[in-house]
C-alpha cells in the first residue's frame, strides 16, 4: 500500500513539474537562455545571417559575429507580464543589451563627414568600443500546439532588438 501510495505522490509531483515548466513565460526564458548560452541553434542563425552579409569580407563577418556572441552573452531580461487566452499567450519581457545602434549611427556620420575609412571597418572598431546597455520591450506571441506552448515567429524589430540594433 505504501509503495502505490508512494507511485501516486510521485506521479502527482512529476506532471504537476512538467505543467510548471510548460508555461508561456518558461517557454520565452527557456528561448532567451539559448541566446546567453550561445545555443548550437543559435550560432547556427547566426552563422546563416552573417554569411548573407555580401558587404563584409571573411574577416569582418568573423568579427561581427563574435561581437554578437558578445551580445547575446550579456543579454539580461525580466518577464514583465504573461496574459494567457486558451490557447495562445502573450508575454511581455523587458531586454537590456548593448546600445550597438549608437555606435552604427555615431559610424555613419562619421563615413559620411570623412569618406576616409572603410564604413564597416570602423563601424567594427566602434561597436567593439559600446559599452553602455539599452533596454527594450518585446512581446512574445505564443500558440498551444498539442499541448506545448511554441513561440511564433519574433518581427524583424524584435530580432534588432534583440541584436541591439534598434
Amino acid at each position: 500500500m505504501k509503495k502505490i501510495f508512494l507511485i501516486v505522490i510521485l506521479s502527482i509531483f512529476l506532471l504537476g513539474c512538467d505543467n510548471v515548466m510548460n508555461t508561456p513565460s518558461k517557454k520565452v526564458e527557456t528561448f532567451l537562455n539559448r541566446y546567453q548560452n550561445l545555443n548550437t541553434d543559435v550560432l547556427e542563425e547566426l552563422d546563416n545571417m552573417v554569411s548573407k552579409d555580401t558587404e563584409m569580407n571573411k574577416k569582418e563577418k568573423e568579427e561581427y559575429k563574435k561581437l554578437l556572441e558578445k551580445q547575446y552573452q550579456n543579454l539580461s531580461y525580466k518577464i514583465k507580464n504573461e496574459e494567457v487566452d486558451k490557447q495562445t499567450a502573450i508575454v511581455d519581457v523587458e531586454i537590456e543589451v548593448f546600445d550597438y545602434n549608437k555606435a552604427i549611427i555615431n559610424s555613419r556620420k562619421y563615413y559620411l563627414d570623412n569618406n576616409n575609412k572603410s564604413y564597416i571597418k570602423y563601424k567594427l572598431e566602434e561597436m567593439k568600443k559600446v559599452s553602455d546597455k539599452k533596454k527594450y520591450e518585446i512581446t512574445f506571441y505564443l500558440t498551444k500546439i498539442k499541448g506545448i506552448w511554441e513561440i511564433e515567429n519574433l518581427r524583424e524589430e524584435d530580432i534588432l532588438k534583440l541584436h541591439g540594433l534598434f
